[in-house]
This record gives structure tokens, sequence and C-alpha cells, in this order.
């Protein structure tokens, strides 16, 4: 009777997760060394401590290597494999293959579960973005007047007619996208119906 019950849980959680609204993309955006990292991690903690799912995609266009060489997911990639996964009972990597660079909408077919995504980079996809800036990195910001520009994540006394939060407003700036995105709103509707 409980393995039934517990089917019967997991096949309503799956599709709880195919009728779920997508969940919002935000990239944070930036001249390198403007601290874009940093706030990230800021934002995460941020919004966790809220009970929020927070997923994110990492943009690098120059590659990267996931696992360290030697070990055995890295020894079965150089081998061949087009897709290595490791698991634990804690979390589960994947390297794949792929032959194209994937769009933020692609990825997020990965992690449909997640209240809210940040993306670090993609810069010239069409999503809300936050741009960090700072005049000791650059001149200027990269979106002055782009449509797609919520905010401005900056220090320096700058009006792009949006909203600007200093790089340690953390907890304001996860207010804010609270806000913009009625996440409260979305995540108590989906938790409601998780529940029953």
């Amino acid at each position: 009777m409980r393995d039934k019950m517990s089917k019967d849980s997991n096949h309503n959680k799956s599709l709880d997760m195919i009728w779920r609204k997508p969940s919002p993309v935000v990239s944070v955006v930036g001249y390198s060394g403007s601290g874009k990292t940093t706030l990230l991690e800021k934002l995460i903690s941020e919004l966790k401590d809220r009970g929020y799912a927070v997923g994110t995609i990492k943009h690098d266009v120059h590659g990267f290597e996931m696992d360290k060489p030697g070990k055995d997911s890295w020894r079965h990639k150089k081998a061949g494999a087009s897709a290595t996964i490791i698991s634990s009972p804690f979390q589960i990597g994947m390297v794949r293959d792929v032959e194209h660079d994937h769009s933020p909408e692609e990825l997020m077919a990965l992690i449909p579960d997640m209240d809210i995504i940040l993306t670090e980079g993609y810069k010239k996809e069409n999503l809300p973005k936050l741009e960090v800036f700072r005049s000791k990195v650059h001149k200027a910001p990269l979106f002055k007047g782009d449509k797609s520009l919520l905010a401005l994540i900056s220090d320096d006394p700058i009006d792009l007619g949006v909203p600007r939060f200093s790089l340690g407003d953390g907890p304001k700036l996860a207010d804010f996208l609270i806000r913009h995105f009625n996440l409260a709103k979305a995540v108590a509707l989906t938790r409601t119906k998780a529940a029953s």
C-alpha cells in the first residue's frame, strides 16, 4: 500500500512539474571583474533563506571541465563517453557533449522545479537583466537604454532609468525580484498544490 501511495505521490509531482508555469529567468551581466559572481552568491543565499528554490546557469563561452583530471567520471569522459553522470545521495552532476551553445530556455528543462533561475552571462540573450557595474572596471554600463535591463547594481551614482541597488544590497534586490516576478504568490500556489 505504501509503495502505491509513494508511486502516486511521485506521479503527481511529475505532473505538477509538467503543468507548472516556467520559472522566471534573470541574467546577471556585466564586464569581467565587475562582481557578478559575488552578487549571485549573495542573491542566491538571500532567496534560499526565504524558502525559494533557486537554480543557476553559468554561461562560459570558453568551455570548462567539471571534474578533476584522474577522477573516474573524468576518465569516462576522456575515454569517449558522450555523457557522464556522477551521482551521490546529495547531488548529481552531468557532462554531456552538445552540438550548439544552448540558450537558457533550453537549459531550463533540466531544472523545471525552481522558483527562479539566475544566469551569469548570456549578455546577448533577450532576457531580463541585472547589470553589475563598477566604474573602476569599465567606463560605462553595457545596457544603457536597453529595454531588457531590470535594475543596475552599482555603487556609482548613475541613473539609467531603472532601479539602482548598491553592491551590498542583497536583501533589497531579493525584495525587488520577488515583487517584480510575483514570486511569493506563485510559490505559495505551487506549494499548496504539492501538499494536496
